[in-house]
């Protein structure tokens, strides 16, 4: 048996030491590939997962005849306060809130004693001033009868005709004082300046009066209801889309679904530097009487079709120490912000003014964070790359 066990030669051990070397070699190298292919397979997903996801959304574009909404105010065509012209006590009224009354219609009666007697003094000094008026002419017309016999000189006559001239002017300042005082005893009478309705009085029987001060509140107010103005403040932004003489709708909350015509008739022509707006007066036939006014209306103005405002989600703005901006995404998928400045706030909407073009890019919610010329990856397009890859799998 032991002859029959041949010897291995050195030439095979040799031989066998290579192989086994060569085996751990190629073991090793294909670890530390693998190792390294993981390696950058990780650093590869780490630097896809450090690039933020954005959703984005072109700005809307509202078709048709474009509109704008904005509360409104209804006021009367005509509206008088009635002060009293003369002081005193209220005597009586004759009207109430709510009453239709026309153009001289009586509505209260003031008691003015110490008027009344001021007018009894007045017509006494007039009746006194033209007696010496009388006396002074009478004195004058027998001076110069003694003229031509030369009984009274030149300078006499002189004096008794500037008295006579002084005296007539006297009557005539009492004449005057008569009839101002008997013009405001005419204000006794509180009447309508124009037919309307009541719709305030303020004052009752006995009530003192005080004339001609214009302060506090008014003894009543009359209102031409017929046809209504209505006042509405337009941003800055619309004024040139908004034109005198085109048609808008009122709507009214006492009349749910229902809308009324009215007409743009002017505006103020000036920019309210607090508010930003213009306010614009609409002409409105009430000759129903269903609207009335100091109510609140919503006004619905058709704007011109080349003004056209860009909508974006009021989630895309971001104010900060930089103003208002808007994150956009350009061509190479970077962040590109633009100042931007507001039209209309709607809510969860808001109409851009300028500062965006209609093929922009929206970042829809901008991160915390995000800066100018930040990579993004837009999370419609990274889906599609994801589909990809699975079908191609498959």
């Amino acid at each position: 048996m032991s002859d029959q066990i041949k010897p291995v030669s050195g030439r095979k051990l040799r031989l066998f030491g290579i192989a086994a070397g060569i085996v751990v070699v190629l073991v090793v190298v294909s670890g530390i590939v693998e190792r390294e292919q993981s390696s950058a397979d990780l650093r590869e997903w780490t630097e896809a997962q450090a690039i933020p996801t954005v959703a984005v959304a072109l700005p809307g574009v509202k078709t048709g005849d474009p509109t704008i909404t904005l509360p409104g105010r209804l006021e009367a065509y005509s509206r008088a306060p009635i002060y009293a012209r003369v002081s005193g006590y209220l005597k009586n009224w004759k009207v109430d809130i709510g009453a239709q009354v026309k153009a001289g219609q009586l509505l209260a009666e003031i008691d003015a004693p110490d008027m009344d007697q001021q007018l009894l003094q007045a017509r006494a000094d007039l009746a006194n001033a033209e007696a010496a008026a009388k006396l002074s002419a009478a004195t004058l017309k027998r001076r110069q009868t003694l003229l031509k016999s030369n009984f009274v000189s030149l300078q006499e006559i002189d004096e008794r005709t500037a008295d006579l001239s002084s005296k007539e002017a006297q009557v005539k300042a009492m004449q005057a004082n008569v009839d101002r005082l008997q013009a405001l005893a005419g204000y006794k009478r509180v009447e309508a300046p124009f037919d309307g309705i009541v719709t305030e009085r303020n004052t009752d029987v006995g009530a003192l009066i005080s004339g001609g001060a214009g302060t506090g509140p008014a003894m009543f107010v009359v209102s031409d209801v017929k046809k209504l103005r209505v006042y509405v403040n337009v941003p800055q932004s619309y004024l040139t889309a908004i034109r005198t003489g085109s048609q808008a709708m009122i709507s009214v909350p006492e009349y749910p679904g229902r809308t009324f015509p009215a007409t743009v008739e002017t505006s103020s022509q000036s920019v309210d530097a607090g508010s930003g707006t213009t306010r614009m007066q609409l002409g409105f036939d009430n000759s129903k009487g269903e609207l009335r006014p100091g109510g609140y209306a919503d006004v619905t103005l058709k704007l011109t079709s080349e003004s056209q405002p860009l909508s974006i989600p009021a989630s895309a703005l971001i104010f900060n120490n930089s103003g208002l901006r808007v994150a956009t995404v350009d061509s190479s998928d970077r962040v590109l912000f633009k100042t931007v400045t507001i039209a209309r706030d709607l809510g969860r909407e808001i109409e851009i003014a300028t500062g965006l073009a209609s093929d922009d890019r929206i970042i829809v919610t901008p991160l915390d964070g995000i800066a100018d010329g930040d990579k993004v990856r837009i999370a419609d397009s990274s889906k599609s790359r994801v589909e990809k890859k699975t079908s191609s799998a498959q």
